[in-house]
């Protein structure tokens, strides 16, 4: 079996800087390449055509190129025309793609198209109550409507984006997962009363709740830290530095505890999060993340949101707390609990590990793609 996926990141220092996607991306290629399957990688809108090797994944990038007009169609058609001659010299037999902005829209492939919900701009749009760019609903509903087959990586995903839509199309889950060989416990020191938030600086994740919450922890466990680690965005609301947003935001004891780093390589975040005694995560807007599976991979305790796909992954009390982010007062409270108690962040991370080896392990979802691939190639 030949499977190629395409795709606008892919996690390698030569290419665009990659987050969440690309690292799902590349977590399931690794684990279809350890089954046998080859495995193609188109990433497009880079900066050069060259073809990379990443453990047995051929990795091709493709330079983005401006057109005259319609750049968003043209482009799109040229790179069709570029995979289909790859899918009749290699032998693909199935492309997925993400369904951001809707990347496959307007391409025709020789071989079946399946589209993952990693969350689309439309998703992300409904979930911040705000209005979607009209190309963006044409494109992402383009591309969604022409799929052969659509997999969400959370049942919350995939029906909110089928409400969203208005598509017909039945809808499997298949959630992410992780290498839990590579993400596994760190014997390193831990920084007592340490939180860590790592991920995008933006509205959407709950920052801003976290700092209004840790205004709160600072007053009752005044050497409680929070480290901050992540690229900054502009607020889609007030149109300035969300991280500006953020301090803004924090009283001035609060605000002496806080330290921000933009980003850091990627192989160095697992040593954050080991070294920190509590991870934070309070987004509003998720699909499956993946900051969230290598905390529960790496044995920490996390207090996260309770919306949605959280239901999904995180068990309430035995791998960490979920909570209303905009209820500061109870998301600091957990926090503070956590803090005050080194023998439950011990039992959190454990379970959420066990419960990450159970239900989200590469193995385990690989297989489950697998069959999935199968099923649509043999239709």
């Amino acid at each position: 079996m030949h499977i190629a996926f395409l795709t606008p990141e892919y996690p390698r220092p030569e290419l665009s800087r990659s987050g969440g996607l690309g690292t799902s991306i590349k977590n399931l290629a690794m684990g279809l390449v350890k089954s046998g399957i080859k495995v193609s990688v188109f990433v497009i809108g880079q900066s050069r055509n060259v073809n990379y090797d990443d453990s047995g994944i051929k990795v091709i990038s493709l330079a983005k190129k401006k057109h005259i007009t319609f750049n968003w169609y043209f482009e799109r058609k040229r790179i069709q025309k570029i995979i289909n001659q790859y899918v009749k010299t290699e032998g693909i037999q199935l492309i997925e793609a993400p369904d951001w902005t809707g990347v496959s829209a307007f391409m025709k492939f020789n071989v079946p198209l399946i589209i993952r919900l990693n969350g689309s701009d439309g998703f992300f749009c409904h979930l911040d109550g705000r209005s979607q760019k009209k190309k963006n609903y044409f494109l992402e509903h383009k591309a969604l409507t022409n799929a052969d087959a659509i997999v969400s990586v959370s049942t919350f995903t995939g029906k909110l984006t089928k409400q969203v839509f208005k598509l017909k199309h039945d809808i499997k889950t298949i959630h992410n997962s992780i290498d839990i060989d590579a993400f596994k416990p760190i014997d390193v020191e831990i920084y007592e009363d340490q939180l860590l938030y790592f991920g995008t600086i933006i509205r959407k994740k709950g920052i801003l709740e976290l700092a209004e919450a840790f205004n709160l922890v600072v007053e009752k466990v005044p050497k409680s830290k929070l480290l901050l680690i992540g690229k900054d965005a502009i607020d889609v609301f007030e149109k300035t530095s969300t991280v500006r947003l953020f301090f803004d935001k924090l009283s001035s004891k609060a605000k002496a505890n806080v330290t921000y780093l933009t980003e850091v390589p990627y192989h160095e975040i697992k040593k954050h999060i080991a070294e920190a005694q509590i991870i934070v995560l309070p987004s509003f807007a998720e699909a499956f993340p993946m900051t969230w599976l290598e905390t529960l991979a790496l044995e920490k305790p996390l207090v996260s949101s309770n919306i949605g796909w959280a239901n999904e992954l995180m068990v309430n009390n035995s791998t960490g707390f979920t909570v209303d982010p905009k209820n500061h007062e109870a998301f600091a409270s957990k926090i503070i609990e956590l803090l005050e108690n080194s023998d439950l962040c011990k039992a959190f991370g454990k379970a959420g590990r066990l419960r990450v080896i159970e239900k989200f392990s590469a193995q385990k979802i690989t297989n489950q793609n697998i069959e999935f691939y199968k099923s649509v190639i043999n239709r």
